[in-house]
């Protein structure tokens, strides 16, 4: 069967400019869904659930990548102060409640009762150090954008706190729901600087370090470059957050085992163990699937989703997302740096073809460069639309009128590999001879990171749903590589209009900035967008049920139950 799961935001905005809802409003939705946050029944069996995975986590350390993959394991492991539910609706995390009670403090009242996997009480001294470290350069996090508006964490009492930010910053709560904002324990952090410092020999604690931080100056910056590198070790091999799962093993490349944390707050569970299994080829997930060995297949692409429709025991779960698939340019090098160039590709690739033709209708055509269920999604702009016609006069009045030859990378993944193959195809109406050359997903984030290459094939998930974070890691100059502006690409009139969006308080201002910067973005075309594609998992229905998707393409389990 196909179940099909339809996005629906349009209360996003209105919960990030206000307070949650009290615990009343809480306990009459838990009473409404049939429990309390999927409790399980003392009935219930329970059991281990595998979900099988394309791609390894990067990084178990909240700072240390910003990967999708990663993102499935964490959110298992770390609870945020602010949550999304499948609706990507704001809702309680660790924290009850929040509000703006100034343009530039926003107040939370924190969860009493939480432990961490480690036995430590969970105070608003964690949340103080989790959110001063991810700003710290000597972590070097490549996600530290979603939080550098913050100037303070101020820790008013065990479980309060006062987050100060450097401009009034509306979408403030949905960054924090971000899966990078995972509270970590102090112990851990504590545990995890100490390392670092012990490694490079300095000899220094972690206390002394925070004051040195907290002083900034030359000493700091030559302690914290001689620390960076081993930043984060701890962290990654010993994850200490307070969600449901706590990591029992992991096998890099392999897998990743996680055992139900009984001490949870936020409901009951019925599986005792979680494993995030490697299986980067589509047909071994589905053949795992169709036998038995996993619950779960994510990534189902379109050319297999019929045979889990039809599977006896099998269901496709697809969703509706905030991605935006998308071919990249390199306009630090040649022919790249002509904007002619780029235009014209932008304008010889049909879109809906590829959508139809690749992505089975699995999505919709993508001209701009958000999705339309992103707040700040400007329809007045045309955006980048097929016109072979067009494409050929853009070319012919650049400098490589007769076309030229190039690399397009991609990720080993048969979809992508098509998409490629398709433009390809049809690039060569231009003239333009273009090889797709694929390879390993870490190698090829570090190789489009350093800015190796020439094209690629890439795709973001706006996941605050909100055009700050759809828009800002992937074009503003500061984020040049890893952090997410793989193009290489610098404008000043874009980089204002991005830093007015997260600056200014008034949403009209704002919405106004935003659609500046999706016009400079279709014209000058660091990207052309592609595809908002659909994502979509495979259930084995005769062992489990519960299982559920969101809108960022994270398998979620809070309500799995096993079937007896």
């Amino acid at each position: 069967m196909r179940k099909y799961l339809m996005l629906s935001l349009m209360g996003v905005l209105i919960l990030v400019l206000a307070a949650c809802a009290d615990d009343s409003d809480v306990d009459e939705q838990a009473a409404e869904d049939g429990g309390d946050d999927g409790a399980a029944t003392e009935e219930s069996a329970s059991g281990d659930i595998v979900v099988a995975m394309q791609d390894d986590a990067v990084s178990l350390d909240p700072h240390g990548s910003n990967d999708s993959a990663s993102s499935q394991v964490r959110q298992n492991i770390y609870e945020s102060l602010v949550s999304q539910d499948t609706d990507m609706e704001l809702v309680p995390g660790l924290a009850e409640e929040w509000e703006s009670v100034e343009e530039d403090v926003w107040n939370f009242k924190l969860r009493e009762g939480t432990t961490f996997h480690s036995g430590e009480e969970f105070t608003a001294e964690d949340v103080k150090a989790t959110l001063e470290r991810v700003s710290d350069e000597a972590v070097a996090s490549e996600v530290a954008f979603l939080f550098e508006m913050i100037t303070e964490v101020e820790v008013v009492g065990d479980y309060e706190v006062n987050i100060h930010t450097e401009y009034p910053f509306a979408p403030l709560p949905s960054h924090l729901a971000h899966n990078t904002g995972g509270i970590m324990s102090k112990s851990i952090i504590d545990e995890d600087y100490q390392n670092a410092l012990d490694e490079a020999g300095v000899d220094m604690t972690a206390d002394e370090y925070y004051e040195l931080r907290a002083e900034g100056g030359g000493e700091y910056e030559e302690v914290m470059d001689q620390i960076s590198e081993n930043v984060g070790n701890v962290i990654a091999s010993n994850p200490d957050g307070t969600d449901h799962g706590m990591l029992e093993n992991r096998e890099p490349g392999q897998e990743t085992v996680l055992t139900k944390f009984e001490d949870f707050q936020g409901g009951e569970r019925n599986f005792d163990s979680i494993t995030f299994r490697v299986i980067p080829e589509v047909s071994a997930r589905l053949a795992e699937l169709e036998t038995g060995g996993i619950q779960v297949a994510h990534n189902i692409d379109a050319s297999n989703a019929n045979r889990v429709t039809e599977g006896e025991n099998t269901e496709l779960i697809e969703q509706e997302s905030l991605r935006t698939d998308y071919l990249g340019f390199n306009v630090q090098k040649e022919p790249f740096d002509d904007v002619k160039v780029r235009q014209a590709i932008a304008h010889a690739i049909d879109r809906e073809a590829i959508v139809e033709g690749v992505y089975e209708g699995m999505g919709i055509s993508a001209t701009h460069p958000i999705p339309p269920d992103v707040w700040g999604y400007d329809d007045s702009l045309e955006g980048q639309q097929f016109d072979m016609e067009r494409a050929q006069e853009l070319l012919a009045e650049s400098d490589y009128p007769d076309g030229f030859s190039a690399e397009l990378w991609v990720r080993d993944d048969q979809m992508i590999v098509d998409t490629a193959l398709y433009i390809q195809e049809s690039l060569s109406e231009l003239g333009i001879d273009l090889s797709v050359e694929r390879m390993e997903w870490g190698a090829f984030l570090d190789r489009t990171g350093q800015g190796d290459q020439e094209m690629y094939l890439l795709g973001w998930t706006t996941v605050t749903a909100d055009a700050d974070y759809g828009l800002y890691a992937l074009h503003h100059s500061d984020n040049f590589g890893a952090v997410g502006n793989r193009s290489f690409f610098g404008n000043d009139e874009l980089d204002e209009a991005l830093d007015n969006g997260r600056t200014e308080s008034d949403e009209d201002a704002r919405a106004d900035a935003y659609s500046t910067a999706q016009e400079i973005i279709t014209e000058e075309a660091p990207i052309a967008p592609i595809v908002h594609s659909n994502f979509s998992i495979g259930v084995d229905t005769s062992q489990v049920e519960g299982v559920e998707l969101d809108a960022l393409g994270d398998v979620r389990l809070e309500n799995v139950t096993f079937n007896e």
